[in-house]
């Protein structure tokens, strides 16, 4: 009997023992274990380009936990904040304790995004209906859109370019509907926006900021180029740099656009007006007073009345009130005929002319 007991007693001794043993190193080989294994980190900020923030975005060293989703991910495009006492409740909740916060107070994480700007959504939709159903270049397309076009955000991953799959536009009030789609880098399917509204031609055209009367020749001053639909001015429009120095045909209002068929060139000789007459060929340059008969503009041919001979001359009109004659020197300058009597008819006074290089002199009747 006793020495059963001591035998049991052995074996319980040796038993407990063993087990003390044991449990020291299982204890050791843990520590040894967290000492070696990586030190997970809380990160400042972050970007995510998914709808959501996993725990391997907020922290370094995240291992098997990295794929857990802990929070929705803030709009695209934008930045949100994750308070770090939060942020460790929920990281503890996954069974993730032990994070070097390094005193970070708070986490900033930021959605990427692909930022599509609204002018150039409205460049692509007037691309697209460019020179469909009779409407001309993009450039002169305006568009109103049923929705104001806004910057729109897309995913990061959305690098693909616009491109029109669908495009429907009539003409008979202007409505369109263009439908596009922007490939993803992921092979995912392709984002696809839609736009509706109405696109009407518009055409540049020289608007009068006054009145003007008929025969009135335009300055500067007197136009602004603006974009005018080109159904209600026509084909027949004007422009501001071919209008200025033009003369009116007829009186036009402030406002209204000038057409080509409004526009004359300016009269650069006036009915009634005192001009120069001009004869000029070889070593000979003859000038003498005249008046017009008749308006004139540059290269026009006008009837001019030689104030000297009494006698209508035909010439072009060369430049402000000069006329241009093509007839013999002695006839421009000749003096008319004396009247007849019964007898002989004597003959009219001999002329001189003279030969010069100067412009300023011309030779008298003598």
């Amino acid at each position: 009997m006793t020495i059963r007991s001591l035998l049991l007693a052995t074996a319980l001794f040796a038993f407990s023992g063993g087990s003390a043993v044991a449990q020291t190193q299982n204890q050791t080989s843990a520590q040894v274990r967290d000492e070696l294994a990586p030190v997970q980190v809380l990160r400042a900020s972050v970007t995510v380009t998914s709808n959501v923030v996993r725990i391997g975005d907020v922290i370094d060293n995240a291992g098997s936990s990295a794929q857990i989703a802990i929070y929705r991910a803030p709009d695209l495009g934008t930045t949100g904040t994750l308070p770090v006492g939060q942020l460790l409740a929920a990281l503890q909740a996954h069974q993730v304790i032990g994070v070097d916060t390094r005193d970070i107070k708070a986490v900033t994480v930021t959605r990427l995004s692909r930022s599509l700007e609204a002018t150039e959504i409205q460049l692509q939709v007037a691309r697209a209906l460019e020179h469909r159903s009779g409407l001309g270049d993009a450039a002169n397309l305006s568009l109103t859109f049923d929705r104001e076009v806004q910057d729109l955000q897309l995913e990061a991953s959305n690098t693909g370019a616009m491109q029109p799959v669908s495009v429907r536009y009539e003409p008979r009030n202007g409505r369109f509907d263009v439908s596009f789609e922007v490939g993803n880098d992921d092979n995912a399917a392709p984002t696809r926006l839609r736009f509706t509204g109405t696109a009407i031609e518009t055409v540049e055209a020289a608007v009068l900021t006054r009145d003007v009367e008929r025969n009135e020749v335009l300055k500067a001053s007197d136009l602004v180029t603006e974009r005018r639909p080109k159904a209600a001015v026509g084909t027949d429009v004007a422009a501001r740099d071919r209008a200025v120095g033009m003369q009116m045909r007829k009186q036009v209002r402030a406002g209204q656009t000038i057409r080509v068929a409004d526009l004359a060139r300016p009269d650069l000789v006036q009915r009634d007006q005192n001009v120069t007459l001009i004869y000029e060929s070889a070593g000979l340059y003859l000038t003498i007073r005249g008046k017009a008969i008749e308006n004139g503009a540059e290269g026009d041919v006008v009837n001019v009345l030689n104030l000297q001979s009494k006698r209508t001359v035909s010439g072009v009109v060369i430049g402000r009130e000069q006329v241009a004659i093509s007839v013999a020197a002695p006839r421009l300058l000749a003096s008319p005929e004396p009247s007849t009597t019964l007898g002989a008819a004597e003959p009219a006074a001999p002329v001189s002319v003279a030969t010069s290089t100067n412009p300023s002199v011309a030779p008298k009747a003598e």
